[in-house]
């Protein structure tokens, strides 16, 4: 009963989370405290009082240091008010087309309220290929796959191989991982433009902090480790990484895990290589580096943990 079960519950709580994260995430999404900046001497207090809890209101000098704000990705919008009865609102289409459209209904919405016009300006553009601005999830989400993959079968190599052995696998592996999604994505099919080289580095490193933490877990919680990284990595960190839905308009919980799981912050230092001139890498490889080191000093305890506890017995 027992070989029955355990395949058959595991499948069934895979499906399922699979299913509730990608589909119950994008039934109802609402924008919570989206950053936009807003110049004017009123119009800031204005448009907080309006929205709500919808934005998070910066107020700017001028449309300039707003501008500004936008295209380091501080903000992901700038509204100002272009003359008596007249908004203008630039966006920036790279931080998803959920996230700007939330934001381009909510101020049409006050300006509605206020007998306004509204014009409406994308000053940072998705890539000519990549229309949708789903690029970075894909290939995000693929190199995640090639980790887990590559964590998985370097599980059986345990008694073919010695650990330092693994760890240079592993570590090369996913070094080559990076540079084929990157040059993919990139060169050949023009769909992310960051430059390669950086973009490697950020692949790779989420390719490692997969396979690391897969063969992690596969380690120290044996067959249930590989189900475990499918619902924490594969499932939830690609479901809330806040390129379908974006960060500001997932629920809270969602937002809580977004920027710390390996695609989430492989998918906003994407973006950031791509659009934003590297204005915020800092933060997603400092996460994607920490989950690789981390796993990677706990497997290196494992066989001293085995020791001892055989010393113990």
């Amino acid at each position: 009963m027992k070989a029955w079960l355990q395949p058959t519950l595991i499948s069934l709580i895979v499906v399922a989370a699979f299913i509730a994260c990608y589909v119950g995430l994008q039934r109802d999404p609402q924008p919570h405290q989206v950053p936009i900046a807003v110049t004017g001497g009123s119009l800031p207090g204005e448009i907080q009082q309006a929205l709500g809890d919808a934005v998070e209101v910066h107020p700017a000098a001028d449309a300039a240091a707003a501008r500004h704000a936008l295209e380091r990705h501080d903000v992901v919008a700038a509204l100002g008010a272009a003359s008596p009865g007249h908004l203008h609102l630039d966006i920036a289409g790279a931080a998803g087309a959920s996230t700007t459209s939330a934001v381009s209904h909510l101020v049409d919405a006050y300006a509605r309220g206020a007998g306004a016009h509204v014009t409406t300006a994308d000053v940072v553009p998705l890539a000519k290929h990549d229309a949708r601005g789903l690029a970075g999830f894909y290939v995000a989400f693929g190199v995640s796959l090639a980790g887990f993959v590559l964590g998985s079968n370097v599980l059986g190599l345990a008694g073919i191989m010695r650990l330092r052995h693994r760890f240079f696998l592993l570590i090369g592996a996913s070094a080559a991982i990076g540079a084929v999604g990157a040059i993919v994505v990139g060169p050949v099919l023009g769909a992310v433009p960051a430059p390669v080289v950086p973009l490697v580095f950020v692949l790779a490193l989420l390719a490692a902090a997969t396979a690391f933490t897969t063969k992690l877990l596969g380690v120290y919680l044996g067959p249930i480790g590989l189900p475990i990284t499918t619902l924490v990595l594969l499932t939830v960190g690609n479901a809330t990484s806040g390129a379908v839905i974006g960060a500001d308009l997932l629920p809270s919980a969602a937002r809580a895990v977004s920027a710390l799981l390996p695609p989430g912050a492989a998918v906003r230092g994407i973006a950031d290589l791509s659009y934003y001139n590297g204005s915020h890498l800092g933060g997603p490889v400092i996460t994607l580096a920490l989950w690789a080191i981390a796993a990677g000093i706990l497997l290196s305890l494992r066989p001293r943990l085995m020791r001892r506890r055989a010393a113990v017995a």
